[in-house]
């Protein structure tokens, strides 16, 4: 991974300090319960129950946010002057301070009424970091040297707060995951609407002018009080062990979560892992419904056509930067609700690649956008009702060797005080019914709508 420029780190390091980090073990503590202890402050949130890190972060010792075009080479940037110089004493590799975020679907993001609280890019650094790595658990705390700081001075400080706050951990409580029930669930773009929709892409398809496109609707939910994410969040992760739960809540009561199946890349060193995930169908209601059900997925002709454009477009972007590319065989990546096609993919780079450099390669692959990238872009502007925001966009964590995790942005949220908008897409391809992309939505939508208490009767979107 290449190092920051001497501009640049002087620039960062005068504005911000030098990084200095402490973490102690400390006994295990549920992640939620401890971001429940912090609500009014910024929170951030990392969880797959396969995956061997988890983490929950509370308030802010660092922000940063990047605007215009070259906002993936300025998060780059910060996150490689962020960790240059830091001080960092931790028992564990895996407790070391991580920089949380992600960034908006489209490069000319601007934020609306929904995502104003949102940048186009934006990474958090916790103040307090609480990560679990295997069975053992750590508190970690961030914090700045200025020029004229004494650094072991302020060391000895940070163990004492730390020593304080891990006190504090043993009386913590995780949020029941009981349901708010919304007052109103309301589907802006009418079927009528999305009909028009399909039809005048299906109609580019067959023109020739692209191969695929994904587009999405919104459901808009009202509720009589403020909606508190962890409460949702608690029912995903019983209810969807097998996804990359998230939550980016950069102001109080504002806040984007979610329990997305699928990861954009991890990069750790010169290894690197992702996936092709696109077709869908539903689950059955008995083990022998739910095989048939995978085996047509399987064999579907459209599904399986849909996901060969997508795993076909990331071999070929990931093979110019890459000395190593396995390419996996197709299968089904099962959920509670629904099932995808899913292609898993890993390899290794010639030298070290900075995760957000190699994201900004794949993002957005034709999962989410379309094949080609630009005129499936230019069609979803046009086509789609709302914007995007994050939805569909990188989201997740970067460390001081530049590695990390970026899932997918699917399956989220956007909480607002008392509103709440949730996204749902599909890929469209020549042959798509629009009734039938249309109930596929509806099946993406199920899981965030019950985590908010809506009851299946309401599910008419």
């Amino acid at each position: 991974m290449t190092q920051p420029t001497p501009d640049i780190l002087t620039t960062f390091e005068a504005t911000y300090g030098r990084l200095v980090s402490v973490a102690m073990p400390v006994p295990s503590v549920d992640l939620l319960a401890f971001l429940a202890s912090a609500e009014g402050q910024p929170r951030c949130y990392w969880e797959h129950a396969a995956e061997p890190i988890a983490f929950a972060g509370v308030g802010a010792a660092l922000d940063l946010t990047a605007w215009g075009a070259d906002r993936w080479q300025q998060m780059q940037a910060y996150a490689q002057a962020v960790f240059h110089h830091a001080h960092i004493d931790t028992p564990d590799p895996a407790a070391g301070p991580r920089l949380f975020g992600g960034l908006a679907f489209s490069d000319d993001f601007l934020p609306d009424i929904t995502w104003a609280d949102f940048a186009p890019a934006q990474l958090l650094l916790p103040h307090y970091q609480l990560t679990r790595h295997g069975d053992q658990c750590y508190l970690t705390i961030n914090a700045h040297l200025a020029p004229d700081d004494d650094l072991d001075a302020l060391r000895a400080a940070l163990a004492e707060s730390l020593r304080i706050k891990a006190a504090t951990l043993a009386d913590l409580t995780a949020p029941m995951p009981a349901p708010h029930a919304p007052n109103r669930v309301a589907y802006p773009t009418s079927f009528e609407g999305w009909q028009r929709m399909i039809d005048a892409a299906t109609g580019r398809i067959r023109a020739g002018e692209l191969a695929k496109v994904v587009l999405a609707r919104v459901a808009e939910l009202r509720f009589a009080s403020p909606v508190e994410v962890l409460r949702p969040l608690a029912w995903l992760r019983a209810a969807y062990p097998h996804t990359y739960r998230f939550l980016f809540e950069p102001r109080p009561r504002v806040a984007f979560y979610g329990a997305t199946p699928e990861l954009l890349v991890e990069v750790q060193g010169r290894q690197f892992r992702t996936m092709g995930l696109a077709g869908s169908a539903r689950r059955g209601r008995t083990p022998e419904e739910d095989a048939a059900l995978a085996a047509e997925l399987l064999h579907d002709p459209k599904n399986c056509h849909e996901h060969q454009i997508v795993v076909e477009r990331i071999a070929a972007t990931l093979r110019p930067l890459v000395s190593e590319l396995t390419v996996g065989e197709m299968g089904v990546l099962a959920l509670s609700n629904i099932q995808h096609l899913y292609t898993p993919m890993h390899g290794t780079f010639p030298q070290p690649m900075g995760l957000l450099t190699v994201a900004e390669h794949l993002h957005p692959t034709p999962a989410l956008g379309g094949e080609p990238r630009d005129a499936a872009l230019a069609l979803i502007s046009a086509l789609e009702a709302a914007p995007r925001g994050w939805f569909g966009a990188p989201v997740g964590w970067v460390d001081a060797s530049g590695g990390g995790q970026l899932a997918v942005a699917i399956r989220s949220a956007i909480a607002q005080q008392r509103r709440v908008w949730l996204y749902a897409g599909c890929g469209i391809v020549a042959d798509s019914d629009p009734l039938k992309e249309w109930g596929e939505t509806a099946l993406k939508f199920r899981p965030m709508l019950h985590a908010l208490g809506v009851q299946q009767e309401a599910l008419h979107g």
